[in-house]
Parts: C-alpha cells; structure tokens; sequence
C-alpha cells in the first residue's frame, strides 16, 4: 500500500538481521509506532514471541492487528462470497447503484473536457447521496469514482463478525489505498488540470473489490505465531505498558506536517465515520485527526526525550531507525542518537532508505528520495 516511511524494505536491509539477531532472548516485541504494520507483521509472522502494537490512527492499529490479533489462517474464499452477498443486499435498499455505474463510466474517455465536467458531476451525485454513503459522500468523485466510492461503502457496511473482521477492514484499507486517485498518499486527490486528470481517470478504472477480495485472502492467509494485540494509544504514554524482556521498536515521525493529514481516508475507512469535510483534500476537522507532538517543531525534542526516558525506566532494549539528515520536524540522526546515548549504549548502523518527499512529483520533486537512515540498537545502561 501507499505509506510514507514503510520498513518494508528496510526489512531486508539490516533491520530485519537485527531483529533476528537480538529477539531469541527477549519475552516480547513491542512497536511503538506500528504504521503501516510492516515491521510487526514480519516478528508476529515469522518469530515465537508476543508482539504488541500501538499507533495513534485506528487504520495503523487495524492493519497490525489484522496479523497480530490471529494464530491460524482463516479460509476466506466462502467469507468473501457471504460477505459480498451481504454488500449487495446493503447497496440494493437504495436507488444509486445504476448512475453510479454511468457516471463513473463517463468519466472514463480520452478528452480531457469531457472527462472535467463527468467528474464535476459525479461530484455533485456523491455529496447528495444519503447519510449512510459516509465514503461516498466525503471522497466520492475525488479520491474514487462514484462506484468505487459505493462499493467501499457496501463493503464496510457489511464487514464479516468475528475473528475475520478484522481482516476484512484491514483489506478494505489496503485496497483502497492501492486504488485511491492521489499521488502517494490521500493528502490530496489528483487535480482536474490536463496533465492530471489522466492519472484520476487511470485510477477510477481499477476494480476496488478485485483488488479487496485479493487482500482479505492474504490477510486471512497471515497470522501471529503467537498471539498479539495492537492498539491506539500515544507512544509515549504507552511506554508505561513496558517492562524488562520487552524489545520495543521505535520509529518516530520525521514530518512537521501530521501523518493523520495524509491518511485521512484510510482512517475514514477503519473508523467507519467520517465528519463534514471540506479543502482540496476533503479533510475532517482538524480536531478529529489525531496529532502527534513528534510532528510539532517545538515539541519534538522533548517528546522524544520523554520516550527515550519512558523506555529507559522500563529497563527494556530498543531499536531505533531515524533519517540521518535533518528532519523537517526539527529532529535529526545526530539529535536521535545524542537523546538516546543518556539512557542507552548504543550500537549504530547507518543503512539507505526510501522516504516520501510528501507530495512531490516527477517534475520538480521527486515523490521518493534515497538518504540514509540510521538503526540504533539500545541496551540499558
């Protein structure tokens, strides 16, 4: 999926050595900052040890716990046909689901005159839908055509009960992350310019439920060798859930622009509610999106000093990765690692990553830049 920051391939770039090398002595691995659930997925998955999760955004928890939160596979081949069964009989109560194929299909043609004003008008049928629409409603001609829009609603309207649900969200997540009409993230749709507007129309043409059947059969496929659990909670506070034996990772944000501005959408979709939105990227009040005090220059430094301390006290091990270079939040690879070396001995390595240039574009910014990153291994001391 489109994340800023994966550990993905990091994964096989000297963390995930690391990870192998210092866990076979540890009771558990906690991950502070889950994300996008790479870096916990891989331990669940792949190591007999409890993994605990946290994250400020309910969509980061939902995809962590959809590994974390199960230690078998569940076959999903009948829960996907109940589950769109379901769907259907969801989106049958209501008269829209024909001009939302119409509209949608207008959209997609080759004059670029033609394809603006079908947008405008799939605009308009999405924010008149009713309240139920909560997808539909907020993005709906902009991050997704009309059917897309309405088929994510039915989806998330009519998720399966139990031990799979959380899968399903999960996968609802996932796919429509991969379809979503932005560049990158869902800071913002493509716009309606002539050089734009190709990429929305490329991205309305994808088959959102293809692509959600497909993730809910690898997210039933994945499961915890042990069982985990992950939740919402502030890093820092959660510190206090620590104790000696814990491996805890961190991965603290490098952006002085909050994360819940770019995943909006996504937490949308695990939330199952979103308030009135409004400016170019159809956001919720900004009271509704989570804030982190590691995105706030004047904040950043301290907080990471309290979650170095919060670590420390609990007696724990840590690993830490952060952008070598100056970070736009304030922080640094050399401020991480001076915070860190008052509580911790410290054992450093320096790997290249990909991060997000948070919106850039091919022209003037690339979307992705190479840099250093370094991975710290902390022990108490």
């Amino acid at each position: 999926m489109k994340y800023m920051g994966s550990k993905r391939s990091m994964l096989g770039n000297g963390l995930g050595e690391l990870l192998a090398g210092v866990l076979p002595d540890k009771q558990r691995f906690v991950d502070l900052f889950c994300g996008s659930g790479a870096v916990s997925a891989h331990v669940a998955e792949n190591m007999q040890i409890e993994t605990a999760a946290f994250d400020l955004q309910q969509y980061a928890v939902t995809l962590a716990q959809s590994s974390l939160g199960k230690i078998h596979e569940i076959k999903s081949k009948d829960l996907w046909s109940r589950w769109v069964a379901r769907a259907v009989e969801w989106i049958d109560e209501f008269d829209v689901f024909g001009d939302a194929v119409m509209l949608s299909n207008e959209a997609i043609v080759v004059n670029h005159k033609n394809a603006v004003a079908a947008v405008k008008r799939a605009r308009i049928f999405c924010e008149d839908l009713p309240d139920k629409f909560v997808i539909s409603r907020a993005y709906g001609g902009y991050y997704f055509s009309p059917l897309q829009a309405l088929t994510i609603d039915a989806l998330r309207a009519s998720v399966p009960r139990g031990v799979s649900r959380t899968s399903a969200i999960a996968a609802l997540i996932r796919s429509a992350s991969r379809c979503s009409a932005s560049p990158g993230h869902t800071a913002q749709p493509f716009s309606l310019t002539s050089t734009a507007t190709p990429h929305l129309i490329s991205a309305w043409k994808k088959d959102i439920a293809q692509h959600t059947q497909n993730e809910f059969k690898n997210a039933c496929e994945s499961f915890a060798l042990v069982l985990g659990e992950a939740n919402v909670a502030d890093a820092v506070d959660a510190t206090a859930t620590l104790r000696e034996g814990d491996l805890v990772f961190l991965d603290p944000p490098y952006s002085e622009v909050q994360y819940s501005r770019f995943y909006h959408v996504l937490e949308a979709i695990a939330q199952g509610y979103i308030g009135d939105v409004s400016g170019t990227g159809r956001y919720p009040a900004i009271e509704e999106r989570p804030q982190s005090r590691f995105c706030r220059t004047t904040q950043s430094l301290e907080e990471l000093d309290r979650l170095m301390i919060g670590v420390a006290a609990s007696g724990a091990e840590a690993i830490v990765t952060f952008p070598a270079d100056q970070a736009s939040n304030g922080l640094s690879g050399i401020l991480v690692e001076a915070i860190s070396s008052q509580y911790f001995h410290i054992q450093k390595r320096k790997i290249s990553s990909s991060f997000s240039t948070l919106g850039g574009n091919t022209r003037s910014r690339a979307a992705r830049k190479q840099a250093t990153e370094l991975l710290l291994h902390l022990t108490p001391r």
